[in-house]
This record gives structure tokens, C-alpha cells and sequence, in this order.
């Protein structure tokens, strides 16, 4: 990879959020992926977790884009998109996971920034690599509804697997030691190690690959156990593949001009969804 992939999902991750009626905001997280049509039509997803809008009643959505200024400066320029009329929905989700993808017509100098899709992870990465309880991964979100600075940056935070990694078939998720807030939900999960050293190996290599999406957090009895649930990124792929079959929705646009999103907190809703 020409960059390091830290740096480019920060830049390709964004904030997707909805202003409830009565005023509240609920608030979830994003990330675009590079994913050219069968006929080779450049075309950008974005991914996130299908309760982030399942919580969003209202047929539009805000994807917080950042615009580049002449001074080298960031601002935040959120885009209000189409995720459904009264009785169809402009998305896409696996049958079965935690996982939605949605064609968007992002602003060209943010399409840019969407990684390419052969940076997920396949059905054999994990074991390629020896990737495994213990090891350090990576999260990008808006924890609370928070970002980083006002332009509206995700925040960087990191974990360790805090369990086997099964094949995707065999278990479609895995666990990580790390504190799941609200916002957090659809946020990609990764691996950016660059001399990673195996046992036995005659050398370190680099390592850097998206795992999956944050799509869950660890209760028991009510008690949250600062663990979050990971879904395989095998999903994310299969759930691309379905804005390819027949019948699959077109790009959306965007429909009208977002209201901007104050980071108050308190006014957050859409928890992670437990099992």
C-alpha cells in the first residue's frame, strides 16, 4: 500500500447522522470504499452497520464530507443523502449480519479517498497472516457523537482480539477489548502493523488490512463488559456484491443541503446493538 492505511481510513471514514424529531441527534459512523462497477464505471459504497440506520426514521441521512480549504485546513461539509422513500429502501444489507452498503455520489475530491475494496479482508487473510487473540487493531468513530476536530475527523482509538478468529463461516464474529460507545457502531475495524514478526519467521512483514466493522458491544445482566463485537469484513464484502444483482439500487444523490450537527452529547441516541 502506497499510504498507511491509518491515514487513509481516517480520511475515508465519515460521520452518518440523522436529526431525530423531537431534536435529538442519533448518530452512527461510516466508511467509503472504492468498488467500480462490472463495467468499470468508477462507483463509491459506503459501509456501515444496518441498525446505524435502522435508527434513522427519516429518508435522509447527513454523511459528514470534508472539503480541503486553500490554506491546507479542513471544513466540515456534511451531505444529506437518500436511504429510502416511504416504501423502498436505497440500500443494501446482508441477509443475516449487521451490515449495510449504499452507492453514494460523494463530492470528487472525497471520492478520492475511499479505499479500494481489495483492502478488506478475504476468507483467508486471518490465517495468511496469524492474526489472533492478543494481537493490537485499530477503530475509527464518533464515540459519543464526538470527532476529533471541527472538521469532523474520526476519532482513533485501539483494541486487542479478545478471541479466536474463526473462518467467516464458521463464526462470523470476533471479540475485542475495547469500550463501545454510542456512534462507534459501523466503524471499521483494522490491523496497520508494519514490521509484524510471526514466530519462527525469518522476517518481519507489513501487515495492514480492514478486519471488519464494529457493529455490537458485550452485556451481561444489564453491564456493559468494555468488549466490542467485530463482524468479519467478508460480509462487507458480500454485501457489496449485492448492489450488482438485478434489481439493485442506483447511486444517491444528494438531496438537500444537511443541517449541521452540533456534538452535544447528551442529545445522542442509537446504541450498539447487543445480542
Amino acid at each position: 500500500m502506497a499510504l498507511d492505511l491509518s491515514t487513509q481510513l481516517m480520511q475515508a471514514t465519515v460521520q452518518v447522522e440523522q436529526q431525530l424529531p423531537d431534536g435529538r441527534h442519533t448518530i452512527g459512523t461510516g466508511f467509503l470504499i472504492s468498488d467500480p462497477t462490472p463495467d468499470g464505471k468508477p462507483r463509491t459504497v459506503l459501509v456501515t452497520a444496518r441498525h446505524v440506520f435502522d435508527h434513522m426514521p427519516g429518508t435522509t441521512a447527513n454523511i459528514g464530507y470534508r472539503v480541503q480549504d486553500k490554506d491546507g485546513g479542513w471544513s466540515f461539509k456534511p451531505e444529506a443523502v437518500r436511504i429510502r422513500s416511504v416504501d423502498h429502501e436505497f440500500f443494501v444489507h446482508h441477509p443475516s449480519r449487521d451490515v449495510v452498503a449504499i452507492a453514494v455520489k460523494a463530492p470528487p475530491e472525497f471520492a478520492k479517498a475511499a479505499i479500494p475494496l481489495a483492502w478488506l479482508a478475504g476468507s483467508d487473510t486471518f490465517t495468511k497472516y496469524g492474526v489472533g487473540p492478543g494481537d493490537e487493531m485499530m477503530v475509527l468513530g464518533y464515540p459519543q457523537g464526538l470527532s476529533a476536530n471541527s472538521a469532523g475527523f474520526p476519532i482513533l482509538r485501539s483494541g486487542r482480539v479478545a478471541s479466536p478468529i474463526e473462518a467467516a463461516g464458521a463464526n462470523p464474529t470476533f471479540l475485542l477489548d475495547f469500550h463501545v460507545f454510542p456512534g462507534n457502531s459501523g466503524g471499521p475495524v483494522f490491523i496497520a502493523d508494519a514490521q509484524r514478526r510471526r514466530p519462527g519467521a525469518p522476517e518481519a512483514q507489513e501487515v495492514q488490512f480492514v478486519a471488519g466493522v464494529l457493529t455490537q458491544q458485550v452485556e451481561l445482566n444489564n453491564e456493559r463488559l468494555e468488549i466490542g463485537i467485530v463482524t468479519d469484513a467478508q460480509f462487507v464484502r458480500d454485501a457489496i456484491a449485492l448492489l450488482d444483482q438485478p434489481g439493485s439500487v442506483e447511486p444517491t444523490a444528494p438531496s438537500a443541503p444537511a443541517t449541521p450537527v452540533t456534538h452535544d452529547v447528551s442529545a445522542n441516541v442509537g446504541h450498539p446493538v447487543a445480542d
